[in-house]
């Protein structure tokens, strides 16, 4: 941690070159955060909505509009997978630096997670316009940061450990493509949990979907800014948990196995 705090400053620069070259040269540069996820939004929204008819619970204020319980879904959904996807490519797009100087290889993977948080942050305000615009605002909201924060360190661990496994061999980062796919219909970011429950198993797949830790955090999120209630303890030990052993496990074999990465840039 200590080491961490000290280069603190070089993953801001690797964040802030992330976020200057990300839209560089592109007509409309920055609106591009906000075109791409509001074109996903529109898209499910229109066949998951209006084609096969899906209804959210209840929220705060009673109100079911589906495109409102997608956008907070997709918020959280969107965080988890640029971390982990940019994870990837800002190690290998760092190998010319670190065959010149020394560096600690993680810096550019967090620098990248630190990026994600300043896009999400577009997002979040856009999607508390919404919220503030429909009457769904719960005291709730403010532990929004906390939520996040969690996942932070959760996918930060995860894209730790796939940037090494990256540098390795080249395949991971299309084999993480098509898992990440996988795992986003396996969670509740376009359906809601609830509607398991009208099918035969219906309990027994709720109870086996909550050991997923994205189930854990996309609800969280739901918890707080759709429900306006606080997440259950249970759902607090579980995102502390997943966390906790991510960013452990993540750093460790991160740190252990890129002690020579440079020559495999």
């Amino acid at each position: 941690m200590a080491e961490l705090w000290r280069y603190r400053g070089l993953i801001g620069n690797f964040a802030s070159r992330e976020l200057k070259s990300k839209y560089k040269h592109s007509v409309l540069g920055w609106a591009w955060s906000l075109i791409n996820p509001a074109a996903t939004l529109a898209i499910y929204t229109v066949v998951f909505s209006t084609i096969f008819r899906a209804t959210p619970p209840p929220a705060h204020n009673g109100m079911t509009t589906y495109v409102v319980y997608l956008f907070i879904g997709l918020v959280a959904w969107n965080f988890f997978s640029n971390v982990v996807n940019g994870s990837m490519a800002a190690l290998i797009g760092a190998g010319a630096l670190l065959k010149k100087i020394y560096f600690p290889p993680y810096a550019p993977v967090l620098g990248t997670a630190a990026s994600a948080l300043v896009q999400t942050s577009i997002e979040f305000g856009v999607l508390l316009l919404v919220l503030v615009g429909v009457e769904n605002v719960s005291w709730s909201l403010f532990l929004t940061p906390l939520v996040l924060a969690l996942l932070l360190i959760f996918a930060s661990g995860i894209g730790l450990l796939f940037a090494l496994f990256n540098v390795f061999y080249r395949d991971i980062s299309y084999l993480v493509g098509v898992v990440l796919q996988l795992i986003f219909y396996a969670t509740p970011v376009i359906w809601a949990p609830q509607q398991l429950l009208g099918h035969a198993h219906g309990h027994l797949a709720v109870r086996v979907l909550a050991i997923n830790p994205l189930y854990q955090f996309v609800e969280g999120f739901r918890d707080v800014l759709w429900t306006g209630t606080v997440p259950s303890a249970s759902r607090w030990g579980w995102m502390i948990l997943a966390a906790a052993i991510s960013i452990g496990v993540g750093l460790t074999v991160f740190i252990r196995g890129s002690r020579d990465v440079s020559e495999e840039l």
